[in-house]
């Protein structure tokens, strides 16, 4: 009898691990055996599940770095006993968390799939049975061995993406993430077609690293039409500041003001990193490209090239957990990692 795959069920929180309490209309935290109760196909799908749930669940805005390690030392204690990690976490920050623990989970050789609802469980137009039951095939499909998927990532509606290139664009539809800078990694329809080209595989001869460190001293800084020099100078002087998101317009500009230049130069001076990305959610930074970023260029600043808000911000904190020297930090920037970015 061949073995039964095996899934791992972590329930963070979010709308997904609640239920619609009938005599209330109040929700409520559902346990593994109510969702069963939900979800009778979960008995008859030929996955042995196993739930961890976070208690107590843990809304998707009150998500921070102690919780993304608390989820990368759950895959670590279980790496070996479960086929793939299926991850029930709030739609607002779950971009967030996939791409904290694409950093984490490095040489990650098994699927984890985030995925999550705009429904609560139970509810008659619920999306919640659909994402979790695609997610946990997903976490399972294998092919001569290996897995088809073993990387950080978010099934939602019918499409699954890389995690550290996603972001939620849509607080009201089904459809409530989009990756706009990189192809999705498969389509669900009567069957799951998977984009095997844009997946990205590690060695499988190496063994899975977690690492848990972060530094959460990181700020974004939004241009505007009109931001004041006192702003950009609170944001600057933040105490104990190591980083800073510049979110600038189109491929990378800046306002030319020498005031502007003289703060970034200054904070580059000293020590605070300084990267430049872009307020649109297509399209990477070019710095150089107009000379509206060449300013920026000379005061030290850095490009994020296409990567999102999430990767970038949880990218800078795990490099500041894990390196104490500036320099070591900006060069590990200027590559992509676990695949956050495009390079040009």
């Amino acid at each position: 009898m061949d073995k039964l795959s095996s899934v791992l069920l972590i329930f963070t929180g979010g709308t997904i691990s609640m239920s619609e309490d009938p005599s209330t209309g109040a929700l409520r935290p559902v346990d593994f055996e109510r969702l069963q109760d939900f979800m009778p196909e979960l008995k008859d799908i030929g996955v042995k599940l196993k739930s961890i749930p976070f208690n107590p669940f843990i809304d998707s805005s009150d998500m921070n770095p102690d919780i993304w390690e608390k989820m990368a030392l759950i895959i670590q204690d279980n790496y070996t006993e479960y086929d793939g990690f299926v991850i029930l976490h709030g739609t607002d920050t779950m971009a967030y968390s996939a791409s904290a623990l694409s950093f984490m989970l490095e040489n990650l050789g098994k699927p984890v799939v985030f995925t999550g609802s705009q429904l609560p469980m139970g509810m008659l137009r619920s999306d919640a049975k659909e994402n979790m039951l695609t997610a946990i095939e997903i976490a399972t499909a294998y092919e001569n061995g290996q897995p088809i998927v073993p990387e950080v990532c978010i099934f939602f509606e019918d499409t699954l993406f890389r995690g550290n290139r996603t972001t939620k664009k849509n607080a009201e539809h089904f459809n409530a993430f989009n990756s706009y800078n990189y192809p999705p990694l498969a389509k669900a329809g009567v069957h799951i077609k998977y984009f095997r080209s844009y997946i990205h595989y590690n060695d499988p001869h190496l063994k899975l690293k977690v690492r848990t460190k972060t530094d959460r001293n990181v700020a974004i800084l939004k241009l505007f039409p009109g931001i004041t020099q006192q702003t950009v100078e609170a944001i600057l002087h933040i105490p104990n500041l190591k980083a800073v998101v510049l979110e600038s317009f189109g491929a990378g500009n800046a306002p030319r003001k020498k005031w502007l230049f003289d703060a970034l130069k200054s904070a580059n001076e000293r020590g605070i990193i300084v990267v430049n990305r872009s307020q649109c959610s297509t399209g990477s930074v070019e710095m150089g490209r107009y000379e509206t970023s060449l300013n920026l260029m000379q005061a030290g600043v850095l490009s994020a090239y296409d990567c999102t808000i999430e990767a970038i911000v949880t990218k800078l904190m795990y490099l500041l957990g894990e390196f104490s020297q500036p320099e070591q930090i900006k060069q590990k920037l200027t590559f992509s990692l676990t695949g956050e970015m495009t390079v040009s």
